[in-house]
């Protein structure tokens, strides 16, 4: 779905896949993600999602081509305050001036799967981080993305909101088959993924696939971090 070159490496996102970047401080985990999702430009190389190459796209094509296939969970929320939780979850299809009903129902079902509709109403600074989160992983699926970028999702959370989160982002690939991406520095963030891939100097060094067992993967990234150098 989403093959990549990285310098001298190349790997491939296939659809439903729930995969995991990790690597240390300055391997390149951010510019990766920002190069993946089209906000900024690698200087070679190409990305393609749905056989098309979002490298070689224009800024207003990739900007109409992000809000129409791509999904973004971030580590500050990036709700707006102005706007109730309901309203933020449809910003994006108010934006493509979708049709009102279409937009009411396709919220009130995000509301009731991630179970906030209690919060409808609320603006962001009267809810807690772990609902923010939430409220923001509704509004990365309200268009129906091809893939979802989450980055550091865990990072501004507790433990019991991050276990929360990860359960969450978990539950979008497994129930509805999401395609999810997830820059993080967490072991335990990534030990829900599927698969981890691992990057030093801007290259990919290792990749690992869970068996299922949780608690195994969790291992196996550690011992992996260890090797590759530093959990930052």
């Amino acid at each position: 779905m989403c093959p990549v070159r990285l310098y001298h490496s190349s790997f491939t996102i296939n659809k439903g896949e729930f995969v995991g970047i990790m690597g240390p401080s300055g391997s390149g985990k951010t510019t990766l993600l920002n190069i993946l999702s089209g906000v900024d430009k690698g200087t070679s190389g190409e990305v393609f999602i749905n056989n098309k190459d979002i490298s070689s796209m224009k800024k207003d094509a990739m900007a109409l081509f992000r809000r129409k296939n791509m999904g973004y969970i971030f580590q500050d929320f990036n709700l707006l305050d102005s706007l109730t939780v309901q309203e933020n979850i449809a910003l994006p299809l108010i934006l493509d001036k979708e049709n009102p009903k279409l937009i009411e129902n396709k919220v009130n079902d995000l509301m009731n799967f991630f179970n906030i509709k209690e919060l409808k109403k609320k603006y962001p600074y009267n809810i807690s981080g772990g609902e923010k989160q939430r409220v923001a992983a509704a509004r990365a699926l309200i268009n129906d993305p091809d893939i979802i970028f989450a980055d550091e999702p865990t990072g501004n959370l507790d433990s019991k909101s991050a276990n929360n989160i990860m359960n969450i982002v978990n539950k979008m690939n497994e129930d509805i088959n999401s395609t999810v991406l997830m820059v993080t520095h967490d072991p335990f963030a990534s030990s829900f993924c599927k698969r981890v891939v691992f990057i030093k100097d801007g290259q990919v060094k290792m990749e690992i696939i869970s068996s299922g067992d949780r608690k195994k993967f969790f291992d196996k990234i550690l011992e992996v971090q260890s090797i590759i150098g530093g959990i930052r």
